[in-house]
């Protein structure tokens, strides 16, 4: 005996409901493979603090490369405008998720530590079109720049170990010398955040 219509009508709605966070549940893993935050040790000698957490000792650092180029909303950023301070680097996408997690804590840190002479810059992968980092940058209040970067350029000219373009979101701190004095690959919070940065900041 086949269902009632109501019956098979709902059997239908339940049938497309699953299809549809089978769909979702794709997208995510996706997004989440793209930002992947784990990474095997590259052998670049410097000291680890943990699997996500790379301290550079002063004796080894390796000056950054010269990142000046254009923001997401069309302005010049010549990076010689930071000579001095201590950089915060964050690579990001709007497509990833764990970008999005961690980026309150990076507006609210930006804030509390220009003061200090901290200086954010985003570098924006992976987003086709601009309006799309922008929209990132709006609804998450970032206060400081993103360079527009869609293919990566950008993140080849770091030095071989002190970057893994492939994964995001990573961020990366610039001594006052611009050099690459620490590293933390995936999402980062808040606390471990200024841990990073206090260091850097209080050297002379």
């Amino acid at each position: 005996m086949s269902a009632p219509p109501a019956r098979r009508a709902g059997l239908r709605r339940a049938g497309l409901r699953r299809t549809a966070v089978l769909a979702a549940a794709a997208v995510c893993a996706s997004v989440l493979s793209a930002c992947d935050p784990g990474g095997s040790p590259d052998g670049s000698g410097v000291a680890r603090n943990n699997n996500a957490t790379v301290a550079v000792p002063v004796a080894d650092r390796k000056a950054a490369p010269d990142l000046s180029g254009t923001t997401t909303r069309g302005a010049r950023l010549d990076f010689a405008d930071y000579k001095g301070k201590v950089v915060v680097l964050n690579v990001w996408s709007s497509l990833c998720g764990p970008c999005a997690a961690e980026a309150p804590g990076f507006a609210k840190v930006a804030r509390s530590t220009g003061g200090a002479g901290v200086r954010f810059v985003g570098i924006n992968t992976r987003d086709p079109d601009t309006s799309q980092a922008v929209g990132f940058e709006e609804r998450h209040h970032l206060p400081y720049p993103s360079l527009s970067d869609p293919t990566g350029k950008l993140l080849l000219r770091f030095p071989k170990g002190s970057l893994n373009p492939q994964l995001i979101p990573t961020t990366l701190v610039l001594d006052r010398k611009g050099r690459l004095a620490a590293r933390l690959l995936g999402p980062v919070d808040e606390d471990a955040l200024r841990a990073v940065i206090d260091p850097v900041v209080r050297e002379k």
